[in-house]
């Protein structure tokens, strides 16, 4: 049963990381900034993959209550918030710098049910909130690659990725699952998406783009696609096999992963500052999380898998920042 969920959580950590850098080398070396057409092909793979699982019996969908179904609308938009807004942002910041400000959606949570639920919150948990938010508030000012641009639409992000957990913790239970929900949200983001590609103007600049034609964009517009599909799928798995704080575990682990990964394969500037924030939040949100984390490996008894060529920084004679580069763009 352990290695079961191990599994689960191994599967998840790959999809997660495959579907962030993969997104974000369409987004930033491609320059593929057309976030209607392109968040609006994912969802349409998304749900033609999903709606073909449940025709074939893999998944259960039970969306036949209209009255549910409205219920849920205002979460779906919010997702085509999540989703845009994130395109936009993951596009202009770097992968590091995005996973922090998008932690920040914990800390809107955790004042919402601190002061409109009025729910008992621990100590720990209100400093954590806290320290995420200064965190997120003091990395612009030590951002070398800072974009506005780029920051303006990851706290867009952030405030939509935190009414929708809200709104989907607010979902009385049964009435729809976590499938459900993910095949409404793509239905209704592929037809919102579709109308606003004209509006947006991206419906037309398109056809400047220069790797139109090429085969590594369809390439890897078509694995974004299948990438995303899958880790919404790992994702439900990861839910409804762990509990909340094994969950909290695994998605840290990944979250980690994607950023320590993305320093080897995208051009970035990391400065002593921008790193020490990235660390205190990384060790804010480590606590229970972590040992849980642990706990699951020790469990395995394979303890010798985890061993890998050691990671080193390198930092000039100044010591003030490293560039990490790659030699050649992804294939």
């Amino acid at each position: 049963m352990c290695l079961r969920r191990s599994l689960a959580g191994l599967t998840f950590c790959a999809c997660y990381l495959a579907s962030y850098l993969m997104n974000k080398y369409v987004l930033s070396v491609l320059k593929f900034t057309y976030p209607t057409l392109f968040q609006g092909w994912q969802t349409l793979i998304g749900g033609l993959l999903l709606h073909v699982s449940w025709k074939l019996g893999w998944v259960e969908i039970n969306s036949n209550s209209r009255s549910a179904v409205l219920t849920w609308l205002p979460a779906s938009v919010l997702s085509v918030g999540i989703i845009y807004a994130g395109s936009r942002a993951l596009s202009r910041l770097t992968v590091p710098v995005f996973l922090t400000l998008h932690n920040v959606a914990e800390a809107i949570i955790c004042g919402y049910h601190k002061c409109f639920r009025k729910e008992k919150t621990s100590p720990a948990k209100i400093c954590s909130a806290l320290f995420l938010l200064a965190a997120a508030g003091c990395l612009p000012f030590n951002d070398s690659q800072f974009d506005p641009d780029g920051y303006f639409w990851a706290i867009i992000h952030l405030f939509c990725v935190g009414a929708y957990r809200i709104r989907q913790k607010s979902q009385k239970p049964n009435v729809l699952s976590d499938i459900d929900q993910q095949y409404l949200n793509y239905i209704f983001s592929v037809v919102l998406l579709a109308f606003a590609s004209h509006p947006t103007g991206d419906l037309f600049s398109v056809l400047e783009f220069p790797f139109l034609y090429f085969y590594r964009f369809h390439g890897s517009c078509c694995a974004s696609g299948f990438l995303g599909f899958f880790l919404m799928l790992s994702t439900v798995k990861l839910k409804s096999t762990m509990a909340p704080g094994q969950c909290a575990a695994w998605i840290f682990f990944a979250k980690v992963l994607t950023a320590g990964l993305s320093v080897l394969l995208f051009d970035m500037i990391l400065t002593r500052a921008t790193v020490g924030w990235s660390q205190h939040e990384g060790d804010l949100l480590r606590g229970p999380a972590l040992t849980t984390l642990c706990e699951l490996f020790r469990s395995l008894h394979k303890g010798d898998f985890l061993r890998g060529p050691a990671v080193t920084t390198c930092g000039n004679s100044s010591g003030h920042s490293i560039k990490v580069t790659s030699s050649e763009d992804l294939p």
